[in-house]
Order: C-alpha cells, then sequence, then structure tokens
C-alpha cells in the first residue's frame, strides 16, 4: 500500500472536489443497513476516512468513532474539521494493515476506497484485520467502483468540472490485463486571485465480485448480501458501485 498513499498532496482541496457528495445520505445508508440487520452499534470504525466528513457526520448523530487513513494531512485536515467533537479518535496508520486497542462494533470502508488496494494479498490482510477486531455479530460494510464502471465508464475517458473555486481535467487509462485503472487528474484551485496547480496520479484495482465474495469467505466473515448504490436493493448488472455487508458470526 506505501506505493499508493492517495490525496497526500492536495488534501486541503480535497472536500471542494468532493462536492457533490451527500455525506448524510451515506450515513442514513449506513444505518438503514444497521437497522436492517438488528444492529446498535456504539463504536464504529470508518478505515480511510479522508478528510473525516463521513466520520465527523456519524459523530453529530452520537457513535464513537474511530478515524484511520494513512494520509497525516488527510488527518491534519479531519481535526481542523471536527476540533468541537470529543467522540473522534483519528490514527495515522494504513487500511490494509491497522491496529486497534480494542474491539468495534461496525467497520464501514467506504468512497471505493479498498479499490486503492492493489493487492489480493493486502485485500486478504484487511479482511482479516475486520475479522480480528470486530465484536461477535458485529457488521463490516464497504463499496467498490464495479467492474462495469472500470470497464464500461471510466476506461480510458476524460473527465471535467469547471468552477470558480476550484476546476480539474481527470484523465483515465485501464489496463485489461493488470485490471489497474490509472487516473491522471490536474487541479487548478483558486487562492487569493491566483490558481494554485496540483498535479496528481491515482491507482485503483477492479476486482471481480466473485473474487471478493472468495476472499470474503475465507477471511471467516460472512457475506449477508451485495446491496445497490445507497440502496437496499439488489444491484442490476450495470450499477457503478455496489456495497457489501458482512458479518462476524458468534456469540456476543
Amino acid at each position: 500500500m506505501a506505493d499508493n498513499i492517495p490525496y497526500s498532496d492536495f488534501a486541503y482541496v480535497y472536500d471542494k472536489l468532493m462536492y457533490d457528495v451527500d455525506y448524510k445520505k451515506w450515513a442514513d445508508f449506513i444505518e438503514s443497513i444497521f437497522k436492517k440487520y438488528g444492529q446498535n452499534p456504539s463504536l464504529l470504525l470508518d478505515l480511510a476516512c479522508g478528510t473525516g466528513s463521513f466520520t465527523i457526520e456519524m459523530a453529530k448523530r452520537g457513535y464513537d468513532m474511530i478515524g484511520i487513513d494513512i494520509s497525516i494531512d488527510m488527518l491534519n485536515c479531519a481535526r481542523e474539521k471536527s476540533i468541537d467533537l470529543e467522540n473522534i479518535l483519528y490514527l495515522n496508520q494504513d487500511m490494509a494493515n491497522f491496529e486497534l486497542y480494542g474491539t468495534v462494533d461496525a467497520i464501514v470502508l467506504l468512497m471505493d476506497s479498498l479499490n486503492y488496494i492493489l493487492y489480493k494479498k493486502d485485500i486478504k490482510r484487511l479482511l482479516k484485520n475486520v475479522h480480528n477486531y470486530l465484536n461477535f455479530e458485529g457488521l463490516f460494510v464497504f463499496d467498490i467502483n464495479t467492474p462495469y464502471k472500470f470497464k464500461n465508464i471510466l476506461k480510458n475517458n476524460v473527465f471535467y468540472d469547471v468552477s470558480d473555486e476550484i476546476t480539474y481535467i481527470w484523465q483515465n487509462s485501464f489496463d485489461s490485463k493488470t485490471n489497474i485503472c490509472e487516473f491522471d487528474l490536474t487541479i487548478f484551485a483558486k487562492e487569493n486571485d491566483m490558481y494554485k496547480r496540483m498535479d496528481e496520479v491515482h491507482l485503483e484495482r477492479c476486482y471481480e465480485i466473485d473474487d471478493l465474495k472468495k476472499m470474503i469467505n475465507e477471511s471467516g466473515l460472512k457475506l449477508l448480501n451485495i446491496y445497490d448504490d445507497l440502496k437496499l436493493s439488489k444491484a442490476p448488472s450495470n450499477a457503478q458501485r455496489v456495497f457489501f455487508v458482512c458479518k462476524k458470526e458468534g456469540i456476543k
């Protein structure tokens, strides 16, 4: 994972890039999963928490939160945004190789962060750690960019967004042999009356659903369901994002 540390150079403009993400809607969806499976968690772990927007939203709803991210810059942003909240602990760790002092009631890994893990051995290590640090009956929820999205939407396309505060050009290159998608981003962020240019290269791996199912099963976790994007319904074949809901079976 160390060779694929995302967002380190532009953590402080990340929230501007993610302006269209409705974190309240994401939190509502995660809570609907808890409700569906009869869970009432108190302590939650948010892996790859980034600038903490989802972590903070859940903390405001009364959950005790732990946020883990590999980027110190992202965590600095998260701490600044949540300075008045006392129920969040931030840790600078690799999401695939994290350590906690004890177990938690639920773990989430959101915003296609799992796709940033480029090797299956690291996915297996992540799942092993999740199993280790989850309380019995605890849920692990994560989402991915689907193979359909990589092969039909991202592929070798170019995306852009222009606004007064920030502009980006996002060019993709997908290698069907390695299943790696390279995102080349050029960003112009407004600073006073000028614009600062930032260039970033991000890598995501496309994982087949059946491969993830197999790794989940091998980890000791039980796969409860796979849902469509922010919906408690079966994902269609052309879904661009899907959510996996897993459980650590046992006696509470």
